[in-house]
Formats: C-alpha cells, sequence, structure tokens
C-alpha cells in the first residue's frame, strides 16, 4: 500500500479539478483494438470516456474482467477470499443501495438513514495520448462507500472498495501496471459547532495501488471519532462537531501524467455530539443530510384524529382554524425544526386558539391539537399564524405526543434540526 505517493499529493492539491461524470455507453459490436507504439512516459493520460468521441470507442467495448486479464498476463497476485468466508455484515446496505442507483452515484450519494450511508459509483475512464488523437485503453470499475455512524458512540465508519474491474488496453500498454487511489480528508466546521470541536482521524487515509491488489482485497476500512469531556449538557455544551469527510480519486500509469480529475468525487457530513436523555442515548454520530421523517396513517386507530389533523393542515388549511385566505403551513416541502425551548409558549398560544373556537370545552375528553407541534421553532408563537388548531379526542392526542418523542429519540433530532412529515392513507 502506497499512502504518500506523489500522484496522492498532486492530486490533493488540485482542487479545482472537476468531477468525473458517470458514463452511459451504449453497446456496439465488437472491433479488435488497434494496434500501436509504446508510449512515451507523460505523453498519455486518463480522461472521462463520456468525454471522448463515440467513434473512437468503437474499438473499446470489449471490457476483460480483470482476473482474467491478470492471468493471460503472467500475474501471480494472490486469490481473493472465495465461498466459506462469512458474508460482510454491509452485504444488505450495498444490495439497497444498488437498488437507488441514481442517488447512489452522486457525490453525496444515497442517506438510507442518519445512521447508514452509501455511494456506488460507476466509472469509464479512457487512457489515450495527451494530443487526443489515439486511444490506448479502458477502463471501468465500481466505486463503493458504505458509511455506518452510531446511536451511543462518537464514531463513524467508512467501509470503502474498488470492485468489478474490467479492461481493455491496446498490445503494447501493459495494464496490470494501471493504478487506482483513494485518498480521504476531513474538516470540522467551526462555526456551527460547539467550542473546541476535534475529530480523530483513521491513521491510514489513502491507498494507491495496482489494480492487481484492489482486485484481490477490495474493501478497506475508516474510523472517524470524536473525544468527548463526559456530559457536559447541563451547562449548555453539547459538544456538537459538525464534520466533513471528503474523498479524491486517483488513477495512474507509468506511461500517464497523474490524473486528477476526481477531487472532491465523495462528501459526507456528519455531526457528533453528546447531547444527553433529550436525544435518546447520551451521546451519538448522525449523517446531516438524511430526510427524517414522522410518518403517520390517517388508517391506524391510535393516531387516526391527529393524523386527519396534520393531513388537513398540510393539504386543506382552509378547513383549518385560524382561518385566512392563502394559508399555508409548512412540514412537507418546508421542513419544521425542533426547538424544545417553546413548548411551553407554544402550548399557551394554541389553546387560547382553541378557546376562542370551540369556547370551553373541558370535560369533553377532547383536547387541543397543534401542528406544527408545541416542540417546534414554526409553532402558534411564530407569529405568522401559519398554524392549525383543533379539538380531538384525548388518548389520540397523547398517542400523537408519543410518536413524535419517538421520531426525535430515534433520529438524534437536536434542537435546530430539520424534519419533515409523511401523512400515509
Amino acid at each position: 500500500m502506497n499512502t504518500r505517493s506523489p500522484l496522492a499529493r498532486l492530486a490533493r492539491g488540485a482542487v479545482t479539478a472537476t468531477a468525473l461524470a458517470l458514463l452511459t455507453a451504449a453497446t456496439a459490436a465488437a472491433h479488435p483494438a488497434p494496434a500501436a507504439d509504446a508510449v512515451d512516459p507523460g505523453s498519455a493520460l486518463f480522461v472521462d470516456a463520456a468525454a471522448v468521441p463515440a467513434e473512437q470507442l468503437r474499438a473499446f467495448d470489449q471490457p476483460i474482467p480483470l482476473a482474467d486479464y491478470l492471468r493471460t498476463h503472467g500475474s501471480t497476485t494472490l486469490a481473493r477470499p472465495t465461498a466459506g468466508d462469512p458474508s460482510p455484515p454491509d452485504d444488505d446496505l450495498k444490495q439497497q443501495c444498488a437498488s437507488h442507483a441514481a442517488q447512489a452515484k452522486t457525490t453525496v450519494g444515497w442517506t438510507k438513514s442518519r445512521f447508514e450511508s452509501c455511494q456506488k459509483r460507476p466509472y469509464d475512464l479512457v487512457l489515450r495520448d495527451t494530443r487526443g488523437t489515439t486511444t490506448i485503453g479502458r477502463l471501468w470499475f465500481d466505486q463503493w462507500i458504505l458509511g455506518f455512524s452510531y446511536d451511543g458512540s462518537r464514531r463513524v465508519d467508512y467501509i470503502a472498495s474498488i470492485e468489478n474491474i474490467r479492461v481493455q488496453p491496446i498490445p503494447t500498454e501493459d495494464a496490470t501496471k494501471w493504478r487506482l487511489g483513494q485518498h480521504f480528508r476531513s474538516s470540522i466546521s467551526a462555526s456551527t459547532s460547539d467550542p473546541d470541536p476535534q475529530v480523530t482521524e483513521p491513521q491510514t487515509k489513502e491507498r494507491d495501488e495496482l489494480l492487481g491488489e484492489w482486485d484481490r482485497n477490495p474493501q478497506w476500512t475508516l474510523t472517524y471519532t470524536s473525544p468527548d469531556k463526559g456530559p457536559l449538557f447541563d451547562q449548555g455544551n453539547l459538544q456538537r462537531v459538525n464534520s466533513t469527510v471528503t474523498m479524491d480519486l486517483t488513477a495512474s500509469s507509468p506511461n500517464a501524467a497523474p490524473f486528477t480529475g476526481g477531487v472532491d468525487n465523495y462528501h459526507s457530513n456528519v455531526r457528533y455530539d453528546y447531547a444527553g436523555k433529550s436525544a435518546g442515548k447520551h451521546k451519538g454520530t448522525v449523517f446531516t443530510s438524511a430526510r427524517v421523517e414522522l410518518v403517520m396513517s390517517r388508517k391506524d386507530p391510535a393516531v387516526n384524529e391527529s393524523a386527519l389533523h396534520i393531513y388537513d393542515a398540510l393539504h386543506r388549511p382552509e378547513r383549518t382554524f385560524p382561518s385566512w385566505p392563502g394559508k399555508t403551513i409548512p412540514g412537507t416541502k418546508e421542513p419544521l425544526h425542533r426547538d424544545s425551548k417553546k413548548v411551553d409558549d407554544n402550548r399557551k398560544r394554541s389553546i387560547q386558539e382553541c378557546k376562542k373556537v370551540w369556547r370551553d370545552y373541558s370535560g369533553t375528553g377532547l383536547q387541543c391539537d397543534e401542528y406544527p407541534f408545541a416542540s417546534t421553532k414554526e409553532g402558534s408563537t411564530k407569529g405568522d399564524n401559519r398554524f392549525s388548531v383543533r379539538l380531538i379526542d384525548g388518548t389520540d392526542n397523547r398517542k400523537g405526543g408519543e410518536r413524535l418523542n419517538e421520531m426525535y429519540t430515534l433520529n438524534r433530532v437536536l434542537d435546530g434540526d430539520p424534519f419533515y412529515l409523511k401523512i400515509t392513507d
């Protein structure tokens, strides 16, 4: 493993380079690869196949699995683990990630939840001379990055890999000498973190190796942690650290100039905290790009009145009180934000509105239900009248509150965090 190569240092410095794009290559009739003279060192470079004219790729449409290519070119690389080895614990996430291909191939990947994320990014690179007139070879592979954060630990793990490698070089080009590299780095947003934010990076953050080594050993793991000072939340210090993990991809050949088209090709935003029991487990880490939703059903007998009230507020606000022309209420396109400091004031204001509409309802078994919730910044005291109150069954109202609190704790939703509502039939 070469973690200090000149190529890696050059890749990190090339911050103005553009990210790779995915090629959707059409399948064409097979053509033999053209013969060509050996290429002088530094006279070639890897480029995204999407930037190469289609007619120049017609002779390079027969990908050869790397394992087959290595056998025919005298490689002595060790075989990969085979049957009998236990399945990796990330298999389920990989299958789900593959089913969300459009999101998974983006820079931020697909975020399943606040605790699981993934990127599956297919690559199609062409090695050609610097004049852009001669194609020397083609390289296909899939990049995977699986992210795991934890409720109960200030830690995040990334399982990175390069898999499904295929090649097609001209006869005078040796693909056994091609290399791929993954180079991770992290940064901290001090302006959105609590005082003295720190992240401990893994000892090894870069892997730059020959294709054969990636084929033999596709995966490697990186662990980032944030130290804590014990429970300080009673003093107002939640020890929040907002951090971004970024990865650069590099490709190289002895005959090629360094390739830097994969700079910033992966981003992962995480937050470490020690927020105490209001967040569920006292400390934890989340992927902040996850869309957090409270889902309730109008057919659920336990909360059907709460769900109907929220549905009307979101989709039929003309049926809600207070009533005014053009009224809209956030929660679908506009998120709500938790604000536990406003609970009492919001409830007091909402009960006043209920009594204005329904007068004295004591002794009826009904309670004043409010949406947006009393525990949100968008509650009734915000001042824009974009809220709704309704009398509903007291048991239903309490159960709806329990569902909201469960959503907060299961997703480590802290004050200021956004979330959305989804009401189903």
